[in-house]
């Protein structure tokens, strides 16, 4: 086992294939394009993790430091890979450090990026300051300061949050269901009613795809914590200078509907990795057509991309949970050692 596994990217899928493979003695080369590993749980500063309910910082800060404690691996931060080249069992990827690295074969866990709201204006995104995204939401609760209202810093009395904000969206190319954004706001509601038990919080939903979660996520959240469903289709967010406004139609009672809110929070989507072509073009891997890294037949080789020797595992091949991300990260280091035993054999 000469020479290692390059994996690409430091997020929940990197470190979880960085562990697994060092785990049976194979060295690992880890680039990551941040000043930090972790991924968006650690860089976007989430708060707690759908399902488990543990902090991300506490749950994937344990995985970093397991990973920068290795021996076996060798980090990379503030580095990119720029150029690419040869065949399994030797590769060689130049780094934007100026170094070389010689690898037998290569993970792309080069995950995603989170829907810009600016892209749907008429949801009020970027004209009014209570207008927040998830994300916004997750570091509000992350930081211990709480939810408050950006314009005046009170705690909102009445919060709703819009489901498929950057998914399910034909009319922005955005067709894919991005997974995760059921159980994530399904969960905030939950947080923000423990914080704020007099704050009435509203979902609007299309449909509910909480994947497994739903009695522990969608039912515990109206059951115990009374956060409130409203099937719908939103209009518009407008606001008359205080409140924001919510204007829609009440899909199951087919009337309109309009309601104040203190605050508005969008469900944001997960977009592919914005660099993806660059990466597509560097490692000479296929896109779907959505612009996520094509994954091949997991019925024959899990994590194989287009080309051989090159795997892919997490939200690199489209929106993925984080433990289904660790769980494909582990998978695609047993690709990738099973890749290598030819090459062992031959040495």
């Amino acid at each position: 086992m000469s020479k290692p596994i390059l994996i690409v990217g430091g997020g929940p899928s990197g470190l979880a294939a960085a562990h697994s493979a060092a785990s049976v003695g194979q060295k690992v080369v880890l680039i990551e394009k941040m000043d930090r590993l972790g991924g968006a749980p650690i860089l976007s500063g989430y708060s707690k993790l759908v399902p488990s309910g543990e902090w991300a910082k506490d749950a994937i800060g344990s995985m970093v430091d397991r990973v920068e404690n290795n021996k076996l691996i060798t980090v990379h931060k503030d580095t990119k890979v720029t150029e690419f080249s040869g065949k399994p069992g030797n590769f060689k990827a130049k780094l934007s450090s100026g170094k070389s690295v010689n690898a037998g074969a290569t993970i792309l866990c080069t995950g995603f990026t989170h829907f810009d709201s600016i892209n749907k204006p008429e949801w009020g995104f970027g004209t009014y300051p209570d207008v927040v995204t998830t994300t916004q939401v997750e570091q509000m609760i992350s930081s211990g300061k709480g939810v408050r209202r950006p314009s005046n810093g009170e705690k909102p009395k009445r919060v709703a949050i819009l489901l498929c904000v950057g998914s399910r969206d034909r009319q922005i190319g955005r067709e894919w269901c991005s997974k995760i954004c059921c159980s994530v706001s399904a969960k905030m509601g939950m947080e923000i009613r423990e914080e704020l038990p007099d704050c009435h919080v509203y979902i609007y939903y299309m449909d509910i795809r909480t994947y497994g979660l739903y009695e522990d996520i969608y039912w515990k959240s109206q059951e115990e914590f009374k956060v409130k469903y409203i099937k719908a289709r939103i209009a518009e967010v407008t606001s008359d200078g205080d409140k924001v406004i919510v204007k829609g139609e009440d899909t199951l009672v087919k009337r309109p509907i309009t309601i104040p809110f203190d605050m508005v929070v969008h469900a944001i989507g997960m977009d592919p990795n914005v660099d993806n072509m660059l990466i597509s073009d560097i490692f000479g891997v296929d896109l779907h057509n959505w612009g996520y890294i094509a994954k091949e037949n997991t019925y024959g080789i899990m994590g194989a991309t287009s080309r051989e020797g090159v795997f892919v595992a997490g939200a690199a091949i489209g929106p993925e949970t984080i433990d289904d991300s660790i769980a494909q990260g582990t998978a695609a280091a047993m690709s990738a050692l099973a890749s290598l035993s030819p090459a062992i054999a031959a040495e």
